[in-house]
């Protein structure tokens, strides 16, 4: 019987352009982000609820907590009041992407053509220290730049101590560069029981002799300390459906996960008692044991330091993994899930499976999860709005 002739126009991934493999292969191993876009926006509207007197910057810094600036952008930018972030680049990105939104760089200028740039694109650098300012003193003639006056209060990063801060002001004030100034910020510790009132006290006296705008409260002080809450709120965390506090839930403030990382099971290993599993051998079964292989590992952004037991959802029921975390794949306890096996759907952490809960268990922050993210893994979308004319299924931004 003769071949079947073959069209001289196929495609074989071992004659194909680099580019085109990668469209004959894209997306294979089946792990995947998906980024909901109505939870983000849905977020950023429960800070609101929970400070309704202020405006608030959303807080995009660090790729959006890894979920993307651009569609963090397209998703908050017809309910946000602005931005906040740190790079000039990722701020230009925004401006140039149509959003006219007041844009915050939290560390402010790093050179002195930044005070230009910023004029330029009408961005409000954070001034923290000394040199900045001496950037702001150089400026060319003609530049008129709002600016933040970045207050330490406590916290020891940034920020002109409030004894210095009055004559700092009175500088910023007198520069031609200077349009506006706005006192800012940080707490260090809006989420545990020593709370605000002790840096506010500190605050309290230049507050009481500022008329312009004011911007202290992070996602913790929203939720918790209205009264930090002043003209502007930075809601960070809590954009992305995590929790700033070890002791309540996302949910218990009606914070919905944005982003949900998926796997599935691509193999099974039925071992007896006193069998191991992974590098080291860390996990060491006492009775008959179902294990199953995830695609995920640390190369995907998971923690390798999350231990044994570390919370798993496969096919929607809730189990822990075993053993240490591999470059490419992890372990799970398949033993009291008969049904489930290759092909299962594996959630690591989103909806279902709160990412606070699987930070904790890996000894970490959720804050740290999302940034991890790797490139390589897939990133979807869902719950556009058919204003931000993004597709439900549209991958990008990342």
């Amino acid at each position: 019987m003769s071949a079947s002739p073959v069209s001289s126009n196929a495609v074989s991934p071992a004659t194909a352009a680099p580019d085109a493999v990668s469209r004959l292969v894209s997306n294979s191993r089946p792990i995947q982000a998906r980024i909901d876009l109505a939870a983000l926006r849905h977020n950023y509207l429960v800070a609101k609820r929970h400070a309704p007197a202020a405006r608030a910057f959303a807080v995009v810094k660090a790729d959006a907590y890894g979920h993307g600036l651009q569609r963090a952008a397209r998703a908050l930018g017809p309910v946000a009041d602005g931005f906040a972030l740190l790079d000039l680049g990722e701020a230009i990105t925004l401006r140039d992407a149509g959003l006219r939104q007041p844009i915050v760089l939290l560390e402010g200028l790093f050179a002195p053509g930044d005070v230009a740039v910023c004029a330029d694109y009408d961005l409000r650098p954070a001034i923290h220290c000394r040199e900045q300012i001496a950037m702001l003193r150089a400026a060319p003639p003609g530049v008129r730049l709002s600016v933040g006056l970045k207050i330490n209060s406590g916290m020891n990063r940034l920020g002109f101590l409030p004894a210095e801060a009055p004559a700092v002001l009175a500088e910023l004030q007198s520069l031609p560069a200077v349009a506006s100034v706005m006192l800012m910020s940080h707490f260090a510790n809006a989420d545990d029981a020593r709370g605000v009132d002790w840096q506010l006290e500190r605050l309290a006296p230049l507050v009481a002799g500022f008329s312009g705008e004011i911007s202290f409260a992070n996602s913790a002080a929203i939720l918790r300390h209205a009264r930090a809450a002043h003209d502007w709120v930075r809601p960070g965390i809590m954009l992305y459906g995590g929790s700033p506090f070890s002791d309540a839930s996302a949910a218990s403030f009606d914070l919905h996960p944005a982003m949900t990382l998926t796997s599935r099971i691509i193999g099974v290993q039925q071992i007896g008692a006193g069998e191991r599993v992974g590098y080291g051998g860390l996990f060491e079964a006492t009775r008959p044991t179902r294990v199953g292989v995830v695609a995920c590992g640390y190369a995907d952004g998971y923690p390798r330091h999350a231990p044994g037991g570390t919370p798993t959802l496969v096919d929607g029921v809730r189990t822990a993994t075993l053993g240490r975390v591999s470059m490419d794949m992890l372990a799970c306890d398949l033993s009291q899930l008969p049904g489930a096996g290759i092909g299962s759907t594996v959630t690591l952490w989103g909806e279902g499976l709160p990412a606070d809960e699987v930070a904790a268990a890996a000894g970490t922050i959720s804050y740290e999860l999302f940034c991890a993210l790797a490139r390589r893994v897939p990133v979807s979308e869902v719950g556009a709005d058919s204003s931000s004319g993004v597709s439900s299924n549209a991958a990008g931004g990342a």
